[in-house]
């Protein structure tokens, strides 16, 4: 019999539930805070009952932590423990308000390689009021890069900037790892949202991977979205997408969305999966003005823990758990945020929720459709990115940022042209991606923050001490400039955006 580790150490005083015997799999589990111990407590009792065969190791993350001066909020013991047994089962934590905390969630995932989040959005109608009762959705978003990057800097006294990172190795795992899990699941499309008419590169790069990956299966349709008409037409008629793939915000966001027409945030689990480990929980946060009430719905952290059993390869716990809890749900046996006078049955709190689910273990539901997980293919191997081929780089140009104060767009080139020498020509300043200069229109807002373009002249060559060399003169001339960035050509393909106007 394995031995846990005493549950006050995580300084909560709910009693674990006792382990089966025999050898269980290693599961690092977190209780987290706000109503993160009573949805943990209950769907850790419902697991076990349904024959789950996991040894716990509670981890102490979240607001203890970060109050204890860890500012992502976890400690050396709970990286330890989640590396060795590779396994997360994790409920809400809080990030306390203010500058100087870093979520906890993002520096999980990308500390670990957690690339892939996955989102299934199920609707449950009649049981569970919702507009699109046919709704059956997995959303497959990006986990690390994007502007959860989380790469920021204040550098004027008027502007600050989020560096959006893309790469094509993650563009391509995730891609691929959506067509595996439609194909692995015997879903038949799959849908990209993207923002790439205003984003061309960085979008465009995730867009791009999405149909030179997409050609590699060709028995499962594809599709590509602007995000925007993506996500009201997901709204709108979400029986048209089968599995969607996204880059990390739009998916934050989608997801969200379609949890809630489903039925409910409540209702839904994810799994991080990367190719060093995988993380389960729920997509909601830790919901402190409900903490202690014995009220919170616990089923997305109880169908996380489902993905969590088919991952570690119990299928039949995770067939006999998630058939119980539709048989629950169809019983009207629900919790305050999906109950309803009328056609709920019963509303029950936390605990009641777990125990009414338990109580239907072996059963299967009767109007909603079983689940069936044995013997079939609900796992595959993570994949990997191909090996980046070096492209020809050119080096053409250098956009030079500045802060200045005032809106004179003429005097500030007229500044910037001094430093430039006979082998490069500044030709654009922007104003927030606007053009300004030259002939720039006196309607434009504009900020104290200034991008100015030097290009190579034709036949002339640039280099990295050449642009060293135009700094020391700005710095000579007294301009604020505060950072620079490279133009680039790759394979003769210009590595750049265009200013809008331009």
């Amino acid at each position: 019999m394995n031995q846990l580790v005493d549950h006050k150490a995580l300084a909560h005083s709910h009693p674990l539930p006792a382990l089966k015997a025999g050898t269980a799999v290693p599961v690092s589990v977190s209780f987290g805070d706000g109503i993160g111990p009573e949805i943990m407590q209950a769907s850790l009792k419902v697991l076990l009952a349904a024959g789950a065969n996991i040894a716990i190791e509670p981890v102490e993350i979240g607001e203890r932590v970060y109050r204890r001066g860890h500012s992502a909020g976890i400690g050396p013991e709970a990286w330890e423990s989640l590396r060795r047994t590779k396994i997360f089962y994790k409920a809400p934590i809080t990030t306390p308000q203010g500058g100087g905390f870093k979520s906890l969630n993002v520096t999980i995932r990308k500390s670990l390689g957690l690339f892939a989040n996955v989102r299934p959005v199920r609707a449950f109608a009649p049981f569970v009021a919702t507009k699109h009762p046919g709704m059956d959705v997995v959303i497959v978003r990006e986990n690390e890069e994007d502007l959860y990057a989380g790469i920021e800097h204040r550098q004027t006294d008027e502007v600050y900037q989020c560096l959006k990172i893309v790469s094509r190795p993650g563009c391509e795992r995730i891609v691929r790892y959506a067509f595996e899990h439609a194909r692995a699941n015997g879903r038949r499309k799959v849908a990209c949202f993207t923002k790439d008419n205003i984003m061309k590169l960085t979008d465009g790069l995730f867009h791009t991977v999405f149909d030179e990956v997409g050609a590699e299966y060709p028995d499962i349709e594809k599709q590509h979205w602007i995000v925007d008409i993506g996500a009201a037409r997901l709204a709108a008629d979400p029986g048209r997408f089968d599995v969607i793939v996204t880059p990390n915000l739009y998916g934050d966001i989608v997801s969200d969305i379609a949890a809630e027409i489903a039925g409910s945030v409540g209702l839904a689990p994810s799994a991080n999966v990367g190719q060093h480990g995988a993380m389960f929980e729920a997509i909601h946060g830790s919901a402190p003005a409900l903490a202690g009430q014995d009220a919170a719905n616990p089923s997305g952290l109880l169908l996380a823990g489902v993905m969590m059993l088919l991952h570690i390869g119990q299928r039949q716990a995770a067939e006999r758990l998630h058939n119980a809890w539709l048989k629950t749900i169809e019983d009207g046996i629900h919790t305050f945020d999906i109950f309803k006078e009328g056609s709920s049955r019963q509303k029950v709190g936390t605990s009641a929720f777990a125990d009414a689910v338990i109580a239907r273990l072996g059963q299967e539901p009767a109007v909603l459709e079983p689940v069936r997980y044995e013997g079939e293919a609900h796992a595959f191997a993570v994949p990997s990115a191909k090996p980046t081929i070096p492209a020809v780089k050119g080096l053409i140009g250098v956009d030079v940022f500045v802060h200045r104060a005032g809106r004179d767009a003429e005097g500030l080139a007229a500044g910037m042209q001094s430093a430039a020498n006979g082998s490069y020509d500044l030709v654009m300043i922007t104003n927030r991606g606007v053009k300004v200069w030259p002939n720039g229109l006196p309607e434009t807002s504009l900020t104290d923050h200034w991008r100015c373009r030097y290009m190579v002249k034709p036949d002339k060559q640039l280099n990295k001490a050449m642009i060293a060399e135009l700094q020391m003169r700005l710095a000579q001339a007294g301009i604020d400039f505060i950072k620079t960035e490279h133009l680039c050509t790759f394979d003769g393909q210009p590595g750049y955006s265009l200013g809008q106007g331009q």
